[in-house]
C-alpha cells in the first residue's frame, strides 16, 4: 500500500509549537510507517519524518513573511497531483482546495475535514463528495449537507505526556488567543475562583489581545508565556490544577483537551461542539455553560480522579487507535468495501 499524505504548509510537520493539523498528520504518518506502510509525506522541506519526504515549499509560510501563501499552496498541491498515479491512495489534510484536483486522477482520495473555517467553503465539499471520501474528526463537526465515511478521533502519543497525580495550584489556558477560544473568560474564571492563571498560545487576534487580555496580564496572577514547545507544554499541562477551555464556537475536536487529560489534568470546558465526545462530565472534567458554572467546577476539582483522566485518553485517544482506524478505512476503500462502521459517539463513562 502506497499512501500520499498531504499536509498543510502553514507550519512544519511536526510543528515546532503551534500547528494542530500538522501535528495530527505527523502522528498519523509516523504511526503508519511503524506499521510498515509506504508513506510519502508532502509537507514543508524542513519537516521531520521517517516517511519519504517530498516538497516544493522549503519553509512554512507562517514563519516566513516573504512567502505568499496562495502561491506556495497551489504549487504544493499541484506537486502531489502531478504524480498522483504513483500512489494507491491520497490522504488529504489540506482542507477543500485539493478536492478540485480529485477528478483529474483515478487514485482515490480520503479527506479528513479538520473543521469548517466558514460555511462559504461548503459548496466545494458538496460538489466533490462523489469523488472523495470524507472523514470527520468528531460527530459534532459533521455538516448535514455532506456524506461521511466515518468519524476518526485524533490520537496522541501518550509517552509524550507525563502523568502527574500531584498538580500545582494554577489554572491553565492553552490555545489560540482569540474570542472563539474564550481567553478573556479564562481570566475571569481564574480571578473569580481565586487562582493564578498561566496562558500559552499564539496571538491570533491582536486587537482582542490588546483590549481584552493584555490589560489583565500582571505576570503574577495572570501570566502570558507566549508559544511553547513540546517539553514546556508537557510541564504546563501536567502541573496544572485544570485546563480551562471556555470556547465560544463549536470546537471540532480540541487537541489540548486530550493532551491535558493524558497528563491527568481535568478540563473545564464550555459545553459546545465536540466537548461532550471528548470529556466525560464529572469524571475527566466538567462541561459547563458559563463563567459562574466554571468557577463552581473549580471548587469541585478534588473530586476528579486524575488517573481516570489518563486512562480515558489511553483507551480512546491514543495514536495507535487512530492509525488502526485509518488503516481500516484505507483497506476498505482499496478493496471496494467501503462499509466502514462510523464512530457514532464516545462512551459517556469510564
Amino acid at each position: 500500500m502506497k499512501i500520499a499524505m498531504l499536509a498543510p504548509i502553514a507550519w512544519r510537520t511536526p510543528p515546532r509549537s503551534y500547528g494542530p493539523w500538522e501535528r495530527v498528520v505527523s502522528l498519523l504518518t509516523e504511526g503508519l510507517v511503524s506499521r510498515g506502510i509506504d508513506v510519502t509525506l508532502f509537507a514543508t522541506g524542513d519537516s521531520i519524518t521517517q516517511a519519504r519526504l517530498d516538497y516544493v515549499c522549503p519553509f512554512p509560510y507562517e514563519e516566513n513573511p516573504q512567502i505568499d501563501a496562495k502561491v506556495w499552496e497551489a504549487m504544493h498541491i499541484a506537486h502531489l497531483f502531478e504524480q498522483a498515479n504513483q500512489f494507491d491512495l491520497i490522504h488529504n489534510h489540506y482542507d477543500f482546495l485539493p478536492l478540485v484536483f480529485s477528478r483529474l486522477t483515478s487514485t482515490p482520495m480520503v479527506t479528513t475535514i479538520h473543521g469548517f473555517s466558514s460555511s462559504k467553503i461548503l459548496p466545494v465539499y458538496r460538489a466533490y463528495q462523489d469523488s472523495s471520501y470524507y472523514i470527520s474528526i468528531s460527530n459534532a463537526d459533521r455538516s448535514p449537507d455532506l456524506r461521511y465515511l466515518a468519524t476518526v478521533y485524533h490520537g496522541i502519543q501518550l509517552d509524550e505526556f507525563t502523568y502527574r497525580d500531584r498538580p500545582g495550584e494554577y489554572l491553565l489556558y492553552f490555545g489560540r488567543i482569540h474570542p472563539d477560544k474564550g481567553t478573556r473568560e479564562a481570566i475571569d474564571i481564574a480571578r473569580l475562583s481565586g487562582h493564578r492563571l498561566l496562558m500559552a498560545g499564539i496571538i491570533q487576534d491582536k486587537e482582542y489581545f490588546n483590549r481584552q487580555v493584555a490589560p489583565h496580564i500582571d505576570n503574577k496572577q495572570v501570566v502570558y508565556l507566549g508559544t511553547v514547545g513540546p517539553a514546556q507544554r508537557n510541564d504546563l499541562l501536567g502541573n496544572a490544577l485544570a485546563l480551562l477551555h471556555p470556547i465560544h464556537f463549536k470546537e471540532p475536536f480540541g487537541l489540548s483537551v486530550i493532551e491535558a487529560m493524558a497528563c491527568g489534568t481535568p478540563v473545564i470546558a464550555f459545553n459546545k461542539g465536540s466537548m461532550p465526545e471528548v470529556i466525560v462530565h464529572q469524571q475527566t472534567g466538567f462541561l459547563v455553560d458559563n463563567v459562574e458554572e466554571a468557577c463552581e467546577s473549580v471548587a469541585r476539582l478534588s473530586k476528579i480522579d486524575r488517573w481516570q483522566c489518563r486512562q480515558w485518553v489511553a483507551g480512546h485517544f491514543c495514536v495507535e487507535r487512530m492509525v488502526e482506524d485509518y488503516l481500516q478505512i484505507y483497506q476498505s476503500i482499496l478493496e471496494n468495501n467501503i462499509s466502514v462502521p462510523a464512530r457514532i459517539k464516545s462512551p459517556n463513562r469510564l
